[in-house]
């Protein structure tokens, strides 16, 4: 047996028990490695489809360039299905991203252009702004905006949702899942409580994001917003993506602790990932008491660690921010 493109070898991503960072809490924990995907994160599900239903609307066409904001993994997903269908590919990020995301995009053909972080989003030289002109500018471009473009939340009903419930035998309880556009914890969110209304849907949110107090007032406030270093969870915006009728609750998880759990799951449970799956580790843990012996507890790990080399697994960075652990 042999795939026709490397496209087809996206989803199916193993479910691996957590076994010695969980060991005192009651309950199952079971990591969704989904660096297992070809471009090493969740977001090769998203890519397929974004592109698939462009494609059916007649939004790109043959020979077209794929334009997108992106903090390094959709762009990875995206360069994949554009090597696959043979379209250019121009991306946006910010100044924070790590440089290996940068190198990688590059490395598949990918045009970067490096943004500044600090600013608003409707500055015209924020990543989102820079996206979307270069989108209208561009001959035969599609700008992909995967913030608002809803085929994002429902690459995750069609796929990652269906492959939870499969893989935990419908038992899962709860699902933990760090959210930056929101397509993942909405889709497959969705997927789930469909399945069964009594599932927790958990968002974990950084300090520096304003999605947790949106999600509890529903009002935007400018003062939760702040620069931070988490990568890949949290925004300045709102994202047309997050559907927050289905999440339960949001849980804020600081820089430090979400890039140490980062190394621990590592060191600990040889699992390499990436910045957003250190947070999620970290919200479950400040959740532990909430949990039974009956619990099977989900965690998504959207992306591998090759990506956070000159950051979370250096010493000297992590040093520099007062982090390392003795």
């Amino acid at each position: 047996m042999y795939y026709n493109n490397i496209l087809e070898t996206i989803g199916n991503t193993p479910l691996v028990k957590i076994n010695k960072i969980t060991k005192d809490i009651p309950g199952t924990f079971l990591a969704k490695l989904d660096f297992f995907n070809p471009g090493n994160s969740i977001k090769d599900r998203i890519a397929v489809k974004l592109i698939a239903d462009a494609e059916a609307k007649g939004l790109l066409k043959p020979g077209g360039t794929i334009v997108e904001g992106t903090s390094g993994n959709t762009g990875m997903g995206l360069a994949l299905v554009a090597i696959a269908k043979g379209y250019k590919c121009i991306f946006t990020t910010t100044d924070k991203q790590s440089k290996e995301k940068m190198d990688i995009l590059k490395a598949v053909g990918a045009e970067v252009i490096v943004c500044p972080t600090n600013v608003t989003p409707d500055d015209p030289r924020s990543y989102y702004s820079v996206a979307k002109k270069l989108g209208e500018e561009t001959q035969n471009a599609f700008y992909v905006n995967q913030y608002e473009n809803l085929s994002n939340r429902q690459a995750h009903y069609e796929s990652t949702g269906p492959e939870l419930w499969k893989q935990t035998e419908g038992k899962i309880t709860h699902l933990i899942v760090g959210v930056g556009t929101g397509g993942t914890i909405s889709g497959t969110g969705q997927y789930l409580k469909e399945q069964n209304p009594n599932i927790q849907i958990i968002g974990v949110d950084t300090y520096g994001s304003a999605l947790k107090k949106y999600h509890e007032t529903g009002k935007f406030d400018e003062d939760e917003v702040y620069p931070y270093v988490t990568e890949g969870i949290g925004e300045d915006i709102i994202p047309a993506n997050i559907n927050f009728d289905i999440i339960d609750e949001f849980v804020k998880v600081s820089d430090k602790d979400g890039a140490i759990f980062t190394r621990r799951l590592a060191k600990e449970e040889g699992m390499f990932i990436g910045n957003s799956g250190g947070s999620a580790m970290s919200a479950c843990i400040q959740l532990k008491d909430l949990f039974k012996p009956e619990d099977l507890v989900v965690l998504i790990f959207h992306d591998h660690g090759s990506r956070y080399i000159g950051k979370m697994y250096n010493d000297d960075w992590m040093r520099e921010l007062g982090w390392l652990e003795d």
